[in-house]
């Protein structure tokens, strides 16, 4: 996903002379792969440090992106996901950076001195430290139609799609944080929200569900599951299926919110560095992985809060790291 940066257009040009597409023949003294707060944050520190510094994403962002409203983010009493990646991205262009934003890394090979990173379209590029930020995916329903109908109904955010289902009738899976934010910012917008929740009750933060309860357009189905999403050319309804008495029915709908919170993204690092139970990343205290001048941060790694402000100060001090052992290697 690309960033609108609302600069002048001077300030434009200066940003974009500081991007450089990467040469597959540099060795760089660092390359970080993603460009959520982690990600962009390690890559500040690592220019302010002097290294030769490539950055590798799929888009710029990250999850923060599909945020709709931040509040404990130091600095900013309140501020919307898309303007303060838009500030991350603003400041991470004025320094001089080797950037490939677009494709997936699909593999990693760790060589005595040398990390290489290799793209989906089988590009690779070489350095002397790695910083993984790659951060988290949506979890899926695995459901008959849910990739037929992503982005015709089905969709994974929010804040990106809730006002194309003005006066709409939508559902909402899931009942921890995420889910119950998204069925109160589509109350606001919908004419119906559903939200159906496995369990026997909501598992997200008091404070929301306070925020939840005086909403008059929702109801609430609980020990419940999807088991099949239905339609032509879009969604047009969902069958659900009560876990404890066994019945199913079928709702009409316009739209499918899956909120059932992320998976990391490991995939291609799984025959390199050593990760737990949850397909996290193991780093210690200094983000240092189980293979020598590899690092990571960010929600990635087994750190317990995924929270922006915690994913930025890991990528700062992975950068950190990385600069002290390129200084004793």
């Amino acid at each position: 996903m690309n960033i609108n940066i609302n600069t002048s257009s001077s300030d434009r040009q200066e940003s974009q002379n500081k991007l450089r597409d990467l040469d597959s023949k540099e060795i760089y003294d660092a390359i970080i792969i993603g460009g959520g707060p982690a990600g962009l944050t390690a890559a500040v520190y690592c220019i302010r440090k002097e290294l030769k510094t490539a950055l590798i994403t799929v888009n710029i962002g990250g999850q923060v992106i599909e945020t709709a409203q931040i509040e404990n983010y130091t600095g900013f009493r309140y501020i919307e996901g898309f303007e303060l990646v838009q500030k991350f991205n603003d400041h991470v262009k004025k320094y001089e950076l080797n950037f490939k934003e677009g494709l997936k890394v699909i593999k990693i090979i760790n060589q005595p001195g040398l990390k290489k990173v290799v793209l989906e379209d089988n590009t690779i590029y070489q350095a002397k430290t790695l910083i993984i930020a790659s951060g988290m995916s949506h979890k899926k329903l695995n459901l008959p139609g849910e990739d037929r109908f992503t982005g015709r109904g089905v969709s994974y955010c929010t804040s990106c799609d809730a006002p194309l289902f003005k006066n709409k009738n939508v559902i909402v899976v899931g009942g921890g944080n995420s889910g119950v934010e998204a069925a109160i910012e589509l109350s606001n917008i919908a004419n119906k929200v559903t939200l159906v929740e496995i369990a026997d009750k909501l598992k997200a933060d008091k404070i929301l569900i306070d925020k939840l309860n005086p909403i008059n357009n929702l109801d609430i189905f609980f020990q419940t599951e999807i088991i099949e999403i239905k339609g032509d050319k879009s969604v047009q309804s969902v069958v659900i299926k009560n876990k404890k008495t066994g019945s199913e029915e079928e709702i009409n709908c316009d739209g499918i919110f899956v909120q059932l919170g992320l998976n990391p993204n490991t995939d291609f690092v799984k025959n390199v560095l050593l990760l737990n139970e949850k397909n996290e990343i193991v780093v210690d205290c200094n983000c240092q992985t189980n293979v020598e001048g590899i690092f990571a941060a960010g929600d990635v790694t087994l750190v317990l809060e995924k929270q922006i402000i915690v994913a930025a100060g890991e990528g700062a001090k992975a950068a950190l790291t990385a600069y002290k052992y390129l200084l004793n290697h």
